[in-house]
C-alpha cells in the first residue's frame, strides 16, 4: 500500500479564503480534528479544530488563523508503515501526500489508513495472535512456521521486534494465525524450546492476555 492509493478523496483541504466556521463544519461533517490547508497546489500545513475553537470570529478567514505541522507530511511514493510512522510520532489524525515536485495530491486519514493496515496483517480476520520471546539468534521464520503447520494452522502474518542493544534474547516475534485454538500449536513450540510469552485466542488456553488484546484492538479501530 503506497501513500497514492491511500487518498480520501472524499476529505476536501481547505482554502486560506475559507472561513473558520466553514471549516469547523467541514471537520464535523467528516468527524475529523484537523484538515489540510492548500493554496492553489502548494501545501500550506494542517489545521486543528481545538486552535479554530479559539477564535472568536468564525468569519475570520483561514489565512489569519496559526497553522500547523507546515513541514510535516508524506510522499505519494511512500509505503503505508512510512505513514503510520509519521502519523505516530506527531499524533496526526490526516497526512498530507504530495508529489515528486511538492505539489498537494490529497490528503489519507490516519484512522482509515490503521484500518487498511489491520487488514492487509490479516487482524480482522478470526484467528490467534501468539508472542514469542527469541533470541536473535535463534530466529527462523521458516523453521516456526513449519511447527505451526505441522498443526494443520497457517501464519496469516508476522513481525519481528528487535531487543535492544546488548540483549538478543529480548527480541518478540508476533505472529497471527488463521485458527483460535491453538494448544496443540503452543504444545509443539515449547517442546522445541521456543518461549511464549503470551497467547491470545477466542478459546482458552494458558497465559491468554485478552485485556493486552482488547487494547490493541481498541486502537486498529479507533
Amino acid at each position: 500500500m503506497l501513500a497514492a492509493e491511500l487518498i480520501d478523496t472524499m476529505l476536501p483541504a481547505l482554502k486560506p479564503a475559507d472561513t473558520v466556521g466553514e471549516a469547523l463544519n467541514w471537520m464535523q461533517e467528516h468527524r475529523i480534528g484537523q484538515m489540510v490547508l492548500t493554496d492553489q497546489t502548494e501545501y500550506k500545513g494542517l489545521l486543528s479544530e481545538d486552535v479554530l475553537m479559539d477564535v472568536a470570529d468564525e468569519d475570520r478567514p483561514l489565512s489569519e488563523v496559526m497553522r500547523l505541522f507546515e513541514q510535516v507530511y508524506v510522499y505519494e511514493t511512500q509505503h503505508a508503515l512510512e505513514l503510520l510512522s509519521v502519523a505516530l510520532e506527531h499524533r496526526l489524525e490526516v497526512l498530507a501526500v504530495l508529489n515528486d515536485a511538492k505539489e498537494f495530491m490529497g490528503t489519507v486519514s490516519v484512522n482509515e489508513l490503521l484500518k487498511n493496515f489491520a487488514n492487509e496483517l490479516g487482524m480482522t480476520e478470526a484467528g490467534a495472535i501468539l508472542i514469542l520471546s527469541i533470541d536473535e539468534r535463534d530466529y527462523s521464520l521458516a523453521e516456526i512456521s513449519r511447527l505451526i503447520e505441522s498443526n494443520n494452522t497457517k501464519v496469516i502474518s508476522s513481525y519481528f521486534s528487535s531487543a535492544a542493544y546488548g540483549m538478543p534474547d529480548k527480541s518478540r516475534l508476533t505472529l497471527k494465525l488463521n485458527r483460535r485454538d491453538i494448544g496443540p500449536v503452543v504444545s509443539t513450540l515449547e517442546r522445541f524450546g521456543y518461549n511464549i510469552e503470551a497467547a491470545f485466542a477466542n478459546a482458552p488456553i494458558e497465559s491468554i492476555d485478552q485485556e493486552r488484546l482488547d487494547l490493541l484492538l481498541r486502537y486498529l479501530n479507533t
